[in-house]
């Protein structure tokens, strides 16, 4: 097929129509700053404020503890107000937190401007989310699918150009790499205005003339059920925590391979999203689906672990390919559970109160980012045994999520309806 031709035919297959084709593009535009910044952030802090190495540790735990309530604030408000005005208001506020940062180089400031970055970062996250869910309907997670892969290829762009961008290795690189970001988000809020508000089955309950109609929506602090689903959400977004920090310690401290490594496992796993992504969620369109695959997830976990315990026991060559193996396995699980994730995080919420329950399952990735590292770094030090410990820990949590969400879900919600709310 010709080039345009395919594009064009990719461009057709995406749910959501056009409203979901400029999300997707502001998924890009968003992404590629993020990608410029995320990658000399540590850099930018130590070279530009002149921070110390403990001073920029402690600015990134505290400034993340801050922006953890961006999730549920987040969700919480969608489902009172229209979503593309929060996104454009939270697009703003990220953009306005990153100038700031260019002005100051006062720790305190530094600490609040960067937690206000973070809070915007998880908001936007759960309502972009949110508006996939409301857009896209039944075909959610495919629409997902192809945001993901959208943002990953936006990662790698603004990362390579952070990367050319840094070959002089003057200071000054670094504020335009960070005035970049700014602009990313100032464009993605300006694209926003582009987008029609998606229909809102919370906003119509809130508004209801009819008495009858109107309910108190569910807490999603109250749900015993949801909240220890979040928990076992928690466990299953480690294989981030994989490629950001076990990877590269275990390669650097425990293995006999080259450094370079690094570099080329953490591309092979932006590859294999781009490429695989959408292909693997036509195996999640539906809740039952969805379910069922935590159990290949548990076993791509398992293999993970343990081809990254066997990678120490052997020469260079054998470390290489086993560590290349457990890089394989990772993304696979990564690509599964994003896809189960997007389908059970919806499927369990009331559809009433899905901007407050999907606010939740936001704090499940932000308590990763803190337990994350962590939990590695004692896999990591416990060796071999701790990485079959490791994987075999989360593929247990698979089996316990499975079980868990089967009560939840009757065999009226094995099936999604077509979201057809009208808010008049």
């Amino acid at each position: 097929m010709h080039p345009i031709r395919r594009t064009a035919a990719w461009s057709r297959s995406i749910p959501g129509g056009r409203d979901g084709r400029r999300m997707l593009a502001i998924a890009l535009v968003d992404r590629v700053g993020s990608g410029l910044w995320a990658s000399v952030s540590v850099l930018y802090f130590t070279y530009v404020c002149d921070l110390s190495l403990a001073q920029v540790g402690t600015l990134a735990a505290v400034a993340g503890a801050l922006g953890i309530a961006g999730a549920p604030t987040g969700g919480r408000l969608a489902d009172r107000f229209p979503i593309t005005r929060l996104l454009l208001a939270v697009q703003l506020m990220r953009a306005v937190a990153s100038c700031a940062l260019l002005a100051t180089d006062n720790y305190v400031l530094l600490v609040v401007f960067s937690a206000a970055g973070g809070f915007g970062d998880r908001a936007a996250s759960v309502l972009t989310k949110l508006y996939a869910t409301r857009l896209a309907g039944p075909e959610r997670v495919r629409y997902q699918a192809f945001h993901r892969t959208v943002a990953n290829a936006g990662w790698a762009v603004g990362g390579l150009a952070a990367a050319a961008a840094l070959a002089p290795g003057t200071t000054g690189v670094y504020q335009w790499l960070l005035a970049g970001d700014a602009l990313s988000f100032l464009a993605s809020a300006l694209l926003t205005l582009r987008c029609a508000e998606p229909p809102s089955p919370s906003r119509t309950v809130l508004t209801s003339k009819d008495p009858a109609t109107r309910s108190r929506p569910a807490n999603p602090w109250r749900d015993r059920t949801y909240l220890a689903y979040v928990a076992t959400e928690a466990v299953l977004f480690l294989d981030d925590a994989v490629f950001k920090v076990g990877l590269p310690l275990w390669i650097a401290h425990a293995s006999n391979v080259s450094h370079g490594l690094v570099p080329l496992l953490m591309v092979l796993n932006n590859v294999m999203v781009v490429a695989l992504q959408v292909t693997l969620a036509r195996f999640g369109t539906t809740t039952a689906a969805a379910r069922n695959l935590l159990v290949p997830l548990s076993a791509a976990f398992a293999l993970g672990g343990g081809a990254m315990a066997l990678s120490a026991t052997g020469g260079a060559l054998t470390a290489t390919l086993l560590l290349t193996a457990a890089a394989v396995a990772f993304t696979m699980a990564e690509m599964l559970h994003a896809t189960v994730s997007w389908e059970l995080s919806v499927a369990l919420a009331p559809g009433a109160s899905q901007g407050a329950y999907l606010g939740v399952h936001g704090l499940a990735q932000s308590a990763q980012r803190t337990v994350g590292p962590l939990a590695v770094t004692a896999a990591i030090a416990t060796g071999p045994v701790g990485w079959s410990a490791f994987g075999m820990l989360i593929a247990l949590t698979c089996a316990i999520q499975h079980r868990l969400v089967r009560e939840r879900l009757s065999p009226t919600a094995l099936s999604v309806p077509t979201v057809t709310v009208s808010e008049h």
